[in-house]
């Protein structure tokens, strides 16, 4: 039977995951199943505080029956409704950084094979966070604790400035930022993965042409732009609406764990 345990990464009340492990192994249950690599999974829901990781369960569950241990991770997220909302630029980032790297201090948790499964606007976070350590490389700054051996991007928001540009749900981009680019340009070039190239992190897109929520043109521009900054970037066309790569038993979502399974041999 797959356990599951909320573990705060930070004082705040939306600083926390939630760890989903293998059940036991053999007939008689007598001993714990070593996980094959730590899935983070970092729900979407365009970065707004109505949606939570919640969203991230079912696939959290399906993964730790696969024999990974999933980490589920919840974060400060932009206001909704007319609410401000505690997270936004810079806080969402911070906390999914946070997160991450949180998984080093976990005890049996192997933080040196990680990979991060990313939704929506999860996937954005999830493709932002697999470049922290090539910009610290840049920029001389402190590298993370964690660095992911790769990225499943789900219908990602990979192209922030475009999400902006086409006001995708209600201009989500703006509400996470803070504003229009045209008047935060440095913060959009920090928070856009386009803009973090090269991460030398794999990234696997998968999309679907029928997603009526993020275009599958974002995918398809990310992978373009990182295989000619040199990264090792893949598109994976697959079928079904946006939420089919969150249920598992769709094709789409099949398609991801698979992928998982490439970055956590």
């Amino acid at each position: 039977m797959v356990t599951r345990e909320r573990i705060p990464y930070g004082p705040h009340p939306d600083q926390w995951g939630e760890l989903f492990l293998p059940g036991s192994s053999g007939t008689d249950g007598d001993g714990p199943r070593a996980a094959r690599g730590v899935v983070v999974v970092i729900h979407g829901g365009y970065w707004r505080d109505v949606w939570t990781a919640e969203l991230g369960v079912p696939a959290a569950l399906d993964l730790a029956e696969h024999g990974y241990a999933a980490w589920n991770l919840e974060y400060r997220r932009a206001g909704s409704g007319g609410t401000a909302g505690d997270g936004g630029w810079p806080a969402t980032f911070r906390d999914v950084a946070m997160g991450i790297d949180h998984l080093a201090n976990l005890e049996g948790i192997d933080s040196a094979r990680v990979a991060l499964l990313g939704h929506s606007a999860g996937g954005h976070l999830a493709v932002w966070a697999a470049g922290r350590a090539a910009h610290a490389a840049r920029t001389g700054g402190e590298p993370p604790a964690v660095v992911p051996s790769g990225v499943v991007s789900q219908a990602g928001v990979l192209d922030l400035s475009a999400a902006h540009r086409l006001r995708l749900s209600d201009d989500a981009a703006a509400n996470l930022m803070g504003g229009p680019e045209s008047e935060h340009p440095e913060e959009y070039a920090l928070a856009d993965p386009m803009r973090r190239l090269p991460t030398r992190v794999p990234v696997l897109a998968v999309h679907s042409r029928a997603d009526e929520a993020v275009p599958f043109g974002l995918s398809e521009a990310y992978v373009e732009a990182a295989r000619a900054a040199g990264d090792p970037a893949e598109l994976h066309e697959t079928t079904g609406d946006h939420f089919a790569l969150i249920t598992p038993g769709q094709e789409a979502y099949e398609t991801c764990r698979t992928l998982i399974a490439r970055l956590l041999p």
